[in-house]
């Protein structure tokens, strides 16, 4: 019997932006370490405004610029997901809140994490900053997102193994 895969879920307010980033990075960071085939990683919106767009493509331009491929098509965040995911990573603490209100159970907010509770630069503050949107302002904003993405990711990923390695 094949083992179940580790589901990954990050969620933003659009999903055209931040999710999407944290997708690709999170995919490449797994390809990079030969684990792809334990891991299913999506993204999704809280929102429905972009349902069934491309990234946004100040998005795609930093992460190629950073060596990642951006592919998704813009979904919103359902109920289902709760059930469906392990981990279910909010890019800020309104997605948070979101999610937390969409899945009003115990199971499902164990599940439910702030991305930046992973960021390196982060660890250990009293306050877990949100990754920005980038939405309304130029691409340097895109740029810092994705760095951020890209150095965050790592610890997220150690987190998940730790967790994993341990039930």
């Amino acid at each position: 019997m094949e083992k179940k895969k580790i589901r990954v879920l990050f969620v933003c307010h659009g999903n055209i932006c931040r999710s999407p980033a944290a997708k690709g990075t999170f995919i490449k960071l797994i390809r990079d370490k030969k684990l792809e085939e334990y891991f299913h990683v999506d993204a999704a919106g809280v929102s429905a405004y972009h349902i069934g767009e491309s990234p946004h493509p100040n998005t795609i331009k930093a992460g190629l610029e950073m060596g990642i491929t951006i592919q998704h098509k813009a979904r919103q965040l359902t109920y289902k997901d709760l059930d469906d995911f392990d981990y279910i990573i909010a890019m800020d603490h309104y997605n948070y809140s979101d999610i937390l209100k969409l899945g009003n159970n115990n199971d499902h907010q164990k599940k439910v994490f702030l991305f930046r509770e992973f960021d390196p630069e982060v660890i250990n503050s009293h306050h877990v900053p949100d990754v920005p949107d980038p939405y309304y302002s130029g691409y340097s904003k895109f740029v810092e997102v994705q760095k951020i993405i890209l150095r965050t990711s790592e610890n997220l990923l150690n987190f998940i193994l730790e967790r994993e390695l341990k039930k």
